[in-house]
């Protein structure tokens, strides 16, 4: 065998043993709890997992492939939302969990309905989107306030949702409570298939605009949603900080003609303290390239509203850390001083 067929032996050798290094690469699974699949957490996790993947074997972002962390494969779980996830995110059951911003803090200080049970392994990555408050009503029917309720069979969310955590706290300042309603625990698309057959009074959910089941339940038996009036809404946030006036514009869905006043709560993608300050860095960084800017843009309507100039706001005030992973990538990008 002469000098260059050996060393084209040589070559050949280590190319296949880079290749079966790359192939035996070991995964990282990452698991991302959402919502249902009815509702705008289930959607948005799932584009947040797309973008932040990239499963060994992949092409290089640069020539066309997947730009997120090497390695990675992140899996969007339907859950029953921001209490599960939380829950779930402190003990081990899921590295991430999408969740509201006022039950997160709640639950990482234990307060109100977590009262001595902290959370403490709760670390922010990013606030990704206002959820605003549906309160959703049979066609041609509406409430002049949330007392109005009493006595009505009346959709409440499911447990483990921060919906329902925040719905409860919202009624009770009118006097309401599960003591004088109907409660139906149900998640949104159970909900509105109650409400389209006359089961319901009406229905809360808290996610982005549009909500799939809402927009099926505008376009097929029809539905309306109560706009808050401006004293309800100040009551409402004055007694819960980390809620914001918010506007659903007018025919966001079909029929609901008119813009709606109604609180609104930041959605926050969260994750675990004991993650990895590296894994953290590389999502942090992932979420925000272009790549994935491109799949938000292009999924759910409120993907355009997740952006790396409101990725902080509300965050630093709220209570709970950010993990030193997205604070370093934060900081690089001069938004943390």
């Amino acid at each position: 065998m002469t000098y260059f067929s050996k060393l084209a032996g040589v070559a050949l050798a280590a190319t296949l043993a880079s290749t079966l290094a790359v192939e035996a690469q070991s995964p990282t699974f990452f698991r991302i709890g959402t919502g249902s699949a009815g509702g705008t957490y289930f959607p948005i996790g799932g584009t947040i997992a797309n973008g932040i993947s990239s499963p060994p074997g992949s092409r290089p972002c640069e020539e066309g492939g997947q730009c997120g962390v090497p390695g990675l494969i992140a899996i969007a779980q339907s859950t029953t939302a921001s209490v599960f996830n939380n829950i779930a995110v402190q003990n081990g059951e899921l590295e991430a969990g999408l969740a509201a911003a006022d039950v997160t803090r709640s639950m990482y200080l234990g307060e109100d309905k977590f009262e001595g049970k902290p959370h403490d392994k709760l670390r922010i990555v990013a606030n990704l989107y206002p959820e605003d408050v549906h309160l959703v009503l049979p066609k041609g029917q509406k409430i002049n306030g949330l007392g109005d309720l009493k006595g009505k069979r009346v959709g409440i969310a499911q447990a483990g949702s921060g919906t329902q955590v925040a719905v409860l706290q919202m009624m009770e300042m009118w006097g309401v409570n599960r003591d004088n309603i109907d409660e139906a625990e149900l998640n949104n698309s159970q909900s509105a298939e109650r409400l389209a057959d006359g089961q319901l009074d009406g229905y809360f959910y808290a996610a982005g605009w549009p909500v799939s089941a809402m927009v099926q339940l505008a376009t097929t038996k029809g539905m309306e949603l109560h706009s808050f009036s401006e004293e309800d809404l100040n009551k409402i946030i004055e007694a819960m900080p980390a809620y914001i006036a918010s506007t659903i514009p007018a025919n966001v869905y079909e029929g609901v003609d008119y813009e709606v006043k109604t609180p609104a709560v930041s959605a926050l993608l969260n994750v675990s303290a004991d993650l990895d300050e590296e894994l953290v860095y590389g999502i942090t960084k992932a979420l925000w390239n272009d790549n994935t800017r491109t799949l938000l843009d292009n999924g759910h309507a409120k993907g355009k509203q997740i952006t790396l100039d409101t990725a902080l706001d509300g965050v630093l005030n709220l209570g709970v850390p950010l993990h030193p992973g997205a604070e370093r990538f934060y900081r690089e990008q001069g938004l943390i001083q």
